[in-house]
């Protein structure tokens, strides 16, 4: 055997194999689908953040030169239902009806009121001005306290309120009481700003109707492919076996595709309609609108202690912004974050209340991290704030608290059971490149000094829940699908492979990393297989990706299916080699028999002697190929710490990073460089919401951040140099070993950013800056504080 065939490719920092196409420009993005007749969709959309529709006119848009037709949300309403919420929180939730396009009144600025079809894309976007609307202008709700007073104007008023849903969780003692014998307690207020997500490719939408059959292909940029096919068919009443959903090349997404919109729906029912394919493509200041935002939160944290700086209890109060509707998993985001506030951290009791609450803006529904971002964010401020208050490090306070290594597995407070980790290794590795003691000392010199730029020293240490299963889990959360993957291996005649994967990738290296978990259970070399995916004819099954699931559980179905394929091939060689299945060692694609080496079958050769079917067992299906579908025994856990150096001018509210490092475990690592890839994505996303990203309304509810002039992404020249590093304590629930990777740079990055420029300001009587901390808003913070009194005996209680 060759080297290349011998040697482990997990493990091994392999080149993508996705990335030659992708740089070279032969991509298939669902905007460069053409096929011939195709028609382009405009959609209109209202100006207004809350109207009644009093009249719209949609005929002197087909007076338009290159206008095939246009529609309004009535005529289009016998074939279009309401988009899909399939995470009914709790069974009072308030569930309104979300037309794909409005019908009566618009509840957004960007809310969809019509569609034109023309031959061109430009000829659509120019008839637009053409359709007449009247509207009857309504109050905005955009406060969330204000949205749930008494007598507030509501967003839905069949609903009678503006409450969605109240979701409470508590476990162990009861919180008054641990409170009363605490020493300190510490109450908080953090918001969460919005957050527009920016992938690089906007949205898309290709439909191909097959007249003679009934059928139709949906191109889509979507994170769910299997997930659309069944939403789209409930939504618009295709039969879903007459559905085919394809996922061509997806430009980054964050979460924001993962979502069913209103747009998919709509060309397809205007593809049903005309007979013609149909395409629709958003502009990038038309997504600033129309895709869902993330985050929007304000959480009250209260956290009971001891002296010593031990953690007693916690209580999470939280208002969670829906947007005008609750679209795909909208009320769900905030749940998942219920679980993570305790975090690492040891308690005795816990308790959590979100309240989701209806405004006149954009849905939100899943950005990065969904829910447990914002989750991390608020305990790991709290723990810094309780470390000031009890004269601790805020490393020190942490390491008094975590559940330490000898005590995995570790069911945790919220209820969820940690199954491995050490938080201790990877905190220490951390503080060793990051110069932590040498910083401190710097620190200290700078602020006897008085120096006008501060040094802000910052700690984040997380967990997070990923790998979104199981299926009976979710189940007893209320969600409406399961938590199991499949994958299926194909063993061609020729001895190459083919790994059909119900994950579909849209910038995390599926196809590569597939390829290396493949290779090594068979033992053909990696240049032979091929991965397939995103298209629900050639993968039927799948759940599809989101919540750093796909190597979790659609990694480890690759893994079960190839093992299938080695047990089938057993069969096939102890035949062929007249030798008992028990007598043969299978390695590096070989199977032996024990104390004959000579005696031997490479599992490629079995694939061509079973393609033939000449002499196969008797009663074995001639073929090698094999199906998983895994549903994962738990959610998996990866971890670390990060930390992060800031200067912060008090003249000018500058903030500078000056240096970050972080130690992360993600378990058993498959291909380190892609690991390396997703940690700095996930920092740059991270960073933004700590120093530079918010979505802004005025009063009136419209969004004065609609473009990238108004809405602050940090480019490469932005972002520091990162310092990474790993630990590894493999995850037990799986048979990879492997944690999750793509979401935990943005989970762990924004309260390190955020407790450094707040502990650079520290001694100045700065406790908080709220996101993001613009220059302004720091130097406001600097202004308005009064400073820090040297710690004596620890409050009984301080609240700010």
């Amino acid at each position: 055997m060759t080297d290349q065939a011998v040697e482990r490719e997990v493990g091994r920092a392999r080149l993508r194999k996705e990335d030659a196409r992708l740089i070279t420009g032969q991509t298939n993005w669902t905007d460069n689908i053409s096929v011939t007749g195709l028609l382009h969709l405009a959609i209109l959309r209202s100006p207004m953040a809350h109207a009644r529709i009093e009249r719209i006119d949609v005929s002197p848009a087909l007076q338009r030169p290159g206008v095939v037709a246009a529609f309004s949300g009535r005529d289009l309403a016998d074939g279009l239902g309401s988009l899909p919420c399939a995470w009914p929180v709790t069974e009072d939730m308030v569930l309104p009806d979300h037309p794909p396009l409005a019908l009566d009144e618009v509840r957004h600025a960007g809310d969809p009121v019509a569609v034109v079809v023309a031959r061109d894309r430009y000829a659509a976007a120019d008839a637009l001005e053409a359709v007449e609307v009247d509207y009857e202008p309504l109050p905005p709700v955009l406060d969330l306290e204000d949205a749930l007073a008494e007598r507030a104007p509501l967003v839905h008023a069949d609903k009678g309120t503006n409450r969605a849903y109240v979701w409470p969780l508590r476990t162990g003692e009861d919180f008054e009481a641990v409170k009363g014998r605490a020493d300190v307690v510490l109450k908080r207020r953090y918001e969460q700003q919005r957050l527009i997500p920016n992938a690089m490719e906007p949205r898309a939408v290709v439909v191909t109707p097959l007249a003679a059959s009934g059928e139709y292909t949906v191109y889509s940029a979507t994170q769910i492919p299997h997930i659309l096919r069944i939403m789209l068919s409930t939504v618009t009443g295709v039969p879903e076996h007459k559905l085919r959903v394809i996922a061509p090349d997806v430009g980054g997404g964050f979460g924001s595709k993962l979502q069913v919109y209103g747009e998919e729906a709509v060309a397809l029912t205007v593809a049903r309609k005309l007979g013609r394919p149909v395409k629709w493509t958003e502009s990038r200041s038309e997504g600033y609108l129309a895709t869902h935002h993330g985050r929007g939160m304000i959480q009250d944290v209260e956290i009971a202690a001891t002296r010593e700086g031990k953690l007693l209890g916690l209580k999470v109060d939280l208002l969670a912004d829906m947007g005008a509707y609750l679209m795909l998993v909208t009320p769900g985001i905030p749940i998942l974050g219920a679980f993570m506030y305790p975090a690492i951290y040891k308690m005795d009791s816990y308790e959590f209340t979100c309240t989701g609450v209806f405004t006149t803006k954009t849905p939100t529904d899943a950005y990065r991290g969904a829910g447990r971002p914002e989750a991390t964010y608020a305990i790991e401020r709290a723990m810094d704030e309780l470390a000031a208050e009890v004269g601790l490090d805020p490393v020190e306070v942490r390491r008094r608290n975590w559940i330490r290594h000898e005590e995995f597995p570790y069911t945790s407070i919220a209820g969820l059971t940690y199954d491995s980790g050490n938080y201790e290794a990877a905190t220490e590795k951390a503080l060793a490149l990051f110069g932590y003691d040498d910083l401190r000392a710097e620190q200290h010199k700078r602020n006897e000094r008085g120096d006008t730029v501060r040094l802000g020293i910052g700690v984040s240490t997380y967990t997070e829940m990923c790998g979104l299963a199981p299926s009976r889990v979710l189940r007893d959360l209320r969600y409406a699908a399961g938590g199991w993957e499949a994958a299926s291996i194909r063993m061609l005649p020729t001895g190459k492979v083919e790994v059909v994967t119900g994950t579909s990738p849209h910038g995390q290296g599926h196809v590569t990393c597939w390829s290396q978990i493949a290779a090594d259970v068979l033992g053909v070399p990696f240049e032979d297989v091929e991965v397939v995916h995103g298209d629900t004819k050639v993968a039927p099954q799948g759940m599809d990706t989101y919540g750093s699931r796909s190597l979790v559980v659609g990694g480890s179905a690759v893994h079960r299916a190839a093992e299938k394929v080695v047990e089938k091939a057993r069969k096939v060689a102890a035949h062929l080699l007249e030798a008992s299945e028990q007598d043969l060692e299978f390695r590096d694609g070989v199977f032996s028999v024990k104390g004959s080496p000579e005696a031997r079958k490479s599992i490629q050769e079995i694939a061509f002697e079973t393609f033939t079917s000449h002499d196969v067992p008797d009663g074995m299906e001639p073929t090698l190929n094999s199906d998983h579908v895994l549903d994962p025994e738990n959610f998996s856990y990866p971890h670390g710490t990060h930390l992060c150096a800031v200067e912060v001018d008090t003249e000018t509210g500058q903030t500078r990073i000056r240096s970050y490092v972080c130690v992360d475990d993600v378990g058993r690592v498959i291909n380190p460089m892609i690991v390396e890839g997703q940690v700095h994505g996930g920092l740059a996303q991270g960073i933004a919401q700590a120093l530079y990203e918010e979505a802004v309304y005025d009063d009136e509810g419209n969004l004065v951040s609609g473009t990238l002039a108004d809405y602050l992404v940090p480019s490469a020249a932005d972002l520091p140099d990162f310092v990474t590093d790993r630990t590894e304590t493999p995850a037990v629930s799986n048979p990879l070993g492997v944690k999750g990777v793509g979401e935990a740079g943005t989970i762990a990055s924004t309260p390190a950013v955020v407790n450094a420029v707040v502990d650079a300001l520290r001694q100045l009587g700065v406790h908080d800056v709220r996101m993001p901390c613009t220059p302004e808003r720091v130097w406001e913070a600097v202004r308005s504080a009064q400073p820090e009194q040297p710690t004596g005996s620890p409050r009984k209680e301080a609240s700010a």
